[in-house]
């Protein structure tokens, strides 16, 4: 695969800067398709967990693991006001607890600018917060602690929201995918695999979500599987093609802008129509990789009643083979 690499990455990214960017006015996901995924995650998760079945949770209550700085959504009951008058309230620190649940769900989910564009109006981005959405919801159903990771256009640099419990921390999660902002940078490693498990305690489901058009996927494959012989690691694969069906044009020539480098490139009309096809292709080729490493991987395209069943139950399946 690594053949080919540079060719298609340069056309591919080239091609998706030039098309139209989210509106900043307009949410990603909504509060009524949040609603329509609480639903159909209920209504699913109870028909997989009818029966007997071990306890969600386990030990006699919550116990402390530490001080950190404050961060948007901590309760006003959590603050160490000792500690904080150290630095003369510059900054406040509180008081960090976990409950001893049977499992932790981490969501690492690509945030760079490409996703953010998109045709008809359907960024990548909404794809990937979707898919944050669903995987959040499915853990306020099993009293998991959920917690989120981004990373930009080079992946040496994570942004990250501490696992807590409930459904405020998954639109609090949501909110900050969108917005960018309510993180906490994670301090890098040598790589990616050890810079992700260094912000996790415990063993913990970690579902990767991206598009995976970046210049080295073999690359981001193998420390993937590197993390997977220590977390349980799932690959989101979102199908991307849907943002290169750019409609036609009667030029010959298309001047196009990558919206991460600044670069730009000249496309041939017949290039530009065989983009969403190379593309496919590539993706096929990124799945194809994972599995040869004994990764998970599920394809998610734009259709979101087939998306939602479908992630929902391959969730369940992966937590409910955690407990058992």
């Amino acid at each position: 695969m690594s053949g080919h690499v540079p060719e298609l990455f340069g056309a591919a990214l080239s091609a998706r800067g030039g098309g139209p960017r989210h509106e900043a006015g307009t949410s990603l996901v909504s509060l009524s398709d949040i609603t329509e995924i609480e639903l159909t995650i209920l209504r699913r998760m109870r028909e997989l967990t009818m029966g007997d079945h071990r306890s969600l949770t386990h030990g006699s209550g919550f116990d402390f693991v530490g001080l950190r700085d404050w961060q948007a959504g901590d309760r006003p009951s959590q603050i160490d006001w000792p500690q904080s008058t150290l630095s003369n309230f510059t900054r406040l620190v509180v008081r960090e607890f976990e409950q001893p649940s049977t499992a932790s769900v981490v969501v690492v989910a690509d945030g760079s600018r490409s996703t953010r564009c998109g045709v008809h109006g359907q960024p990548i981005a909404a794809a990937i917060a979707r898919a944050i959405a669903i995987i959040g919801m499915s853990a306020v159903f099993f009293q998991d602690m959920f917690g989120l990771i981004t990373f930009e256009d080079s992946l040496d640099r994570l942004s990250a929201i501490q696992p807590r419990i409930g459904r405020n921390q998954v639109m609090l999660c949501l909110d900050a995918y969108e917005r960018q902002r309510g993180m906490q940078d994670l301090r890098h490693t040598d790589n990616l695999s050890t810079t992700i498990a260094s912000f996790m305690r415990r063993t913990a489901l970690v579902p990767f979500v991206s598009d995976f058009l970046v210049p080295d996927p073999d690359a981001v494959l193998n420390e993937l599987a590197q993390l997977n012989t220590s977390h349980d690691v799932m690959v989101l694969l979102i199908d991307a093609a849907f943002a290169f069906e750019f409609p036609s044009t009667s030029a010959g020539w298309i001047d196009t802008v990558d919206v991460e480098t600044g670069r730009t490139r000249v496309l041939s009309r017949a290039a530009l129509a065989r983009m969403a096809d190379r593309v496919r292709d590539w993706q096929g080729d990124v799945e194809k990789a994972a599995r040869n490493r004994d990764l998970d991987i599920v394809r998610i395209g734009i259709d979101q009643v087939q998306t939602d069943l479908a992630l929902a139950e391959f969730v369940a399946e992966r937590r409910l083979r955690k407990v058992s």
